[in-house]
């Protein structure tokens, strides 16, 4: 008899790595984030990626760090938020968990909170620091969302 393979991807690899390549989806030229919803079945539920909101031309919108209306953070949907719009029916996202490329902002954890996802697994925490996400944690932390940090292997997508 024949054993299964030893090398295929776990659970986490897999939701991860959908994340990862729903990044790849961005135009922003200086960060790129993706964020994969999965139920308690491991079935994936949404997923998304950071980018302006639908219908609006990418070209013409500012894509720098500049100040005022000349910043992209006015306008760009976090991929966390895009995967929650992305949901056909919110109420599935209760109970589930989101692994995303990037910890969460205050403004995507209070609408991880409003959904009732209860598990963020983040690759990246570089931002640990800023007020944002110093409010995400103590918002995450009041509600009794858990995060933590991923910390399997990075998949990498290529066709054999």
């Amino acid at each position: 008899m024949e054993k299964h393979r030893e090398d295929y991807l776990s659970w986490e690899e897999y939701f991860m790595g959908i994340a990862i390549l729903s990044a790849q989806r961005s135009k922003d030229p200086s960060t790129q984030v993706g964020a994969c919803i999965v139920d308690s079945n491991n079935k994936v539920v949404s997923i998304g990626y950071n980018g302006m909101p639908r219908g609006v031309d990418d070209e013409t919108i500012p894509w720098g760090h500049g100040e005022g209306v000349e910043s992209k953070y006015l306008y760009v949907c976090h991929a966390e938020f895009n995967a929650i719009l992305n949901t056909r029916d919110g109420s599935a996202l209760n109970g589930c968990r989101i692994y995303v490329t990037l910890f969460p902002c205050n403004e995507c954890a209070k609408a991880i909170v409003q959904t009732g996802i209860k598990e963020i697994i983040y690759l990246d925490d570089k931002y640990h620091d800023h007020v944002e996400e110093v409010a995400s944690r103590k918002i995450l932390d009041m509600a009794g969302v858990k995060y933590r940090k991923y910390t399997g292997k990075i998949v990498e997508v290529s066709m054999k």
